[in-house]
């Protein structure tokens, strides 16, 4: 689908990115993070044929970015992290100007329009002025201009920004709404969206791809810490003993919880739920449920970006 070989862009003397290698397979869901000043932004610009590389190749279904931008623009649906919205227009009107300008036929706007709209919940919002309509609808119109021309790629650009808590979650069902339908390459600082909508993380940091692969996989090439909370029937000394002899595990913490049930808070080098299990059921433990720490994918992206200094000063913010 997406190949990206030696991707490089300098402003001036500054490399904003370096030597960017990476490949996105077709209908995959990728995250991509790094912290302000990074060269997300950058990177997701030259993808979307906004901006030309100083060097480096960009091939989109076997077409060079380079040589055709035009062909690619029609492949790629891209969300900047401010929407492209005209107040005055109607949803309808916006999307009908926005569906042209990317090559719709003329015959075909008005379908490709309201596909656009029901794929975002924007329906019943069709003849609403986007300048009267709430910042999450505002969010899904600009989704909506990025995939009325039905691409095979969608570039999102903090699609959650400004969300609150209820528009996260909807704008999180949407983007899974779209899943198998589009490839989507989606930049985030919230990174709980991320492992929760994400098929495989790319992760930039001072211009370069330090890594990249799913999140068990950087977990694991890190040798991450992980925290799994599981809930017993009761305490067992047995069950704790068990635990504790084994080699991927760095601590077990035990906090009484109501309704006579015991969490233990476990600590591994790496992912070894299944170890772990299996060693509570063999010592008898009753296990009423199981759950990973949600904050890992936050300890991950801290320790890779901060195994690499410098940059352009920004570094130390999410973007």
């Amino acid at each position: 689908m997406i190949e990206v070989r030696g991707l490089t862009k300098y402003y001036g003397d500054h490399a904003a990115i370096r030597q960017l290698d990476f490949d996105i397979a077709q209908g995959e869901v990728i995250g991509f993070l790094g912290l302000n000043g990074a060269g997300k932004t950058t990177t997701l610009k030259i993808l979307s044929c906004i901006l030309l590389p100083t060097a480096g190749t960009v091939i989109v279904d076997g077409v060079d970015a380079l040589s055709n931008p035009h062909e690619i623009r029609k492949r790629i649906g891209f969300l900047p992290d401010t929407p492209p919205l005209y107040n005055e227009m109607t949803v309808g009107e916006y999307l009908t100007f926005a569906a042209r300008v990317r090559g719709v036929a003329r015959k075909q706007t008005a379908s490709a329009v309201a596909a656009a709209e029901e794929k975002t919940g924007l329906t019943h919002k069709h003849r609403e002025l986007v300048g009267r309509l709430s910042h999450g609808y505002r969010q899904r119109v600009g989704v909506a201009q990025a995939l009325v021309h039905n691409p095979s790629l969608l570039i999102l650009d903090e699609p959650t920004s400004g969300l609150d808590p209820l528009q996260i979650v909807e704008m999180r069902n949407l983007i899974k709404g779209l899943r198998g339908q589009h490839t989507l390459l989606i930049s985030s600082h919230i990174l709980a969206e991320i492992s929760q909508t994400c098929d495989r993380l790319l992760v930039i940091q001072a211009g370069e791809i330090v890594r990249q692969g799913t999140e068990e996989q950087l977990a694991s090439s890190m040798g991450t810490r992980v925290e799994v909370e599981i809930d017993l029937e009761a305490e067992s000394p047995a069950v704790l003993e068990k635990l504790r002899a084994l080699p991927q595990v760095c601590s077990v913490v035990v906090d009484p919880q109501q309704n006579n049930l015991v969490r233990l808070v476990v600590t591994t080098e790496g992912d070894h739920r299944p170890t772990v299990v299996s060693a509570i059921v063999a010592a008898g433990g009753r296990i009423m449920r199981v759950e990973r720490g949600r904050a890992r994918l936050e300890r991950i992206f801290l320790e890779l970006t901060k195994k690499k200094e410098g940059g352009d000063g920004k570094e130390g913010q999410l973007s």
